[in-house]
């Protein structure tokens, strides 16, 4: 996981405002707004890698409550459009989303259904998925 921190933030591309890693209290106020707790590697990327610009996707932030990409935003629409309450939207891709649920697996939610595409981690997805959009 340390190794592919690293190689993500090599990736990084450099932008004119970048992007601002989270504190633990943010952590905390997207856990109490969504009412459901972040898996640990969910946590660890947030705290460690969501300031990072790679690909062409982009997964969830929580350090500025008027991103696109925050949290709490992008759960309540993918919740409110069908996604079961229970998955974390770890990256919107339209209206369809990468989730994760409490055991750490990623899971791909497209067209109000699971696909068979699943992660067995959020840093597997990461390698697999995300470093190569």
């Amino acid at each position: 996981m340390h190794e592919l921190i690293e190689q993500l933030q090599e990736m990084s591309e450099q932008v004119p405002v970048p992007l601002e890693l989270p504190s633990f209290d943010q952590l905390l106020d997207v856990e109490e707004a969504i009412l459901i707790p972040l898996p640990a590697d969910l946590k660890e990327y947030l705290l460690n890698a969501s300031d990072v610009i790679v690909g062409s996707l982009e997964p969830v932030t929580v350090a500025d409550p008027h991103s696109h990409t925050y949290l709490s935003e992008v759960a309540a629409y993918a919740w409110s459009i069908g996604l079961p309450r229970e998955m974390i939207p770890i990256c919107q891709n339209g209206d369809n989303f990468y989730c994760i649920d409490q055991e750490g697996q990623v899971h791909y939610w497209a067209f109000g259904d699971f696909t068979e595409d699943q992660w067995d981690s959020f840093w597997e997805w990461a390698e697999d998925v995300w470093m190569n959009s």
